[in-house]
């Protein structure tokens, strides 16, 4: 077993060894009880929770009653998934979800990240009821509709541990009752992405909206309450997952620089088909802090026939083929301004014309890129999942 190291931690220097020993306990200045000396590295999502688990073991052998461990980061980074994860683990661990004391009256114009939105009186109230052994009542939050549908009964688990889990989960409110504070977070690409899909399925939401939201409050909200908790974590855990691995009734593209005729496209539609022409231009947006060079997630804007769309899509090559899962959404140009202040920017505009021929079940498309002096041919199968 580990040795605990009590006092004298040569904290934040980089320990070395096991990871397991990379867990070491402080005893805190105010209090008697101990919690973990902060680690200075980084974790990837898998190392972040096996360390996690170590570090919940350790307090439990060394503080009486309740283990406290908040677990924060920004919307779409993962913080739930990785509660959930422990829970399948730990299954007698309690877990208070912050967004259920969201209070209704205080939402204004649809911000949900304001700090002054959580009902930390009935949330504090909870968390003492717990830490003294009792059964509490927590709120049920409905996003659909915006307000609290209920109240659910928390038991104080036989664990003695209690996950809170929310954006504000490192706020100064709850930072001196908890005994391990842990950040979750990712990119803002990859957490636009989850934001977005999430909300889709959450809140009813439409996706242009969730976007235009997330620029104008959440990232925001982030940047001025949220980020400066986060540095107070014990634990760093940045989240690498990818959330196009996910997508749900996505279109996959198949692209290859082979140069075929029209009327070898043509052979390959024994019945009727449709065929026409189009022009449109692609706004292909750089994500925050990608190297151009290196980046395989770009984010699409096109333009055709003034309307807009909005692509997320990874290409992943093998060659002579690009195989591109993709989810498009209709948006609006406005949201041009949106990304770009989330931190996007604009790598490139293309002319793309197109040859396309499809039926009800395939469509084959040559592409001439101008800017690029570039021919492509793809293959689109929409791909239903059950």
């Amino acid at each position: 077993m580990a040795q605990d190291t009590l006092s004298n931690v040569d904290s934040p220097r980089r320990r070395s060894g096991l990871l397991r020993d990379q867990v070491q306990l402080v005893k805190r200045s105010t209090s008697a009880r101990y919690e973990i000396a902060p680690i200075q590295d980084q974790l990837s999502f898998e190392k972040g929770f096996f360390i996690v688990l170590r570090a919940c073991q350790l307090l439990v052998q060394k503080n009486e009653g309740i283990v406290l461990v908040g677990v924060a980061g920004p919307s779409g980074a993962g913080k739930s998934v990785f509660t959930e994860k422990i829970l399948n683990v730990m299954p007698s661990i309690a877990i208070i979800n912050m967004d259920n004391y969201n209070e209704p009256s205080r939402i204004v114009d649809g911000n949900f990240d304001d700090p002054r939105l959580t009902d930390y009186e009935t949330l504090l109230e909870n968390i003492h009821g717990l830490k003294a052994g009792k059964p509490v009542q927590g709120p049920i939050y409905d996003f659909k509709s915006s307000s609290r549908v209920g109240y659910r009964t928390l038991e104080a688990p036989s664990s003695r541990i209690v996950i809170i889990e929310g954006i504000y989960a490192l706020s100064e409110k709850l930072r001196p009752l908890l005994d391990l504070r842990v950040s979750v977070t990712g990119g803002v690409h990859f957490d636009l992405v989850k934001r977005v899909l999430r909300d889709i399925h959450r809140a009813g939401q439409e996706p242009e909206e969730i976007i235009q939201q997330i620029s104008e409050t959440v990232y925001p909200m982030y940047k001025a309450f949220i980020e400066p908790d986060l540095k107070t974590a014990h634990i760093k855990i940045i989240n690498k997952f990818n959330p196009f691995a996910g997508f749900q009734n996505p279109t996959y593209v198949l692209k290859s620089t082979k140069v075929v005729d029209v009327d070898q496209i043509k052979a390959v539609f024994p019945n009727e088909y449709k065929e026409i022409t189009e022009e449109t231009y692609d706004i292909y947006l750089l994500p925050p802090s990608e190297d151009p060079e290196a980046c395989q997630s770009y984010l699409r804007m096109r333009n055709k026939d003034g309307k807009y769309t909005l692509m997320f899509e990874e290409w992943v090559t093998d060659s002579p083929f690009i195989i591109s899962p993709r989810i498009t959404f209709e948006v609006s140009v406005r949201l041009l301004g949106g990304l770009m202040a989330l931190g996007y920017s604009i790598a490139t505009i293309l002319k793309r014309s197109s040859h396309i021929f499809s039926n009800d079940k395939v469509c084959v498309k040559t592409d001439w890129l101008e800017q690029l002096n570039r021919r492509y041919v793809q293959v689109k199968i929409c791909v239903i999942t059950s």
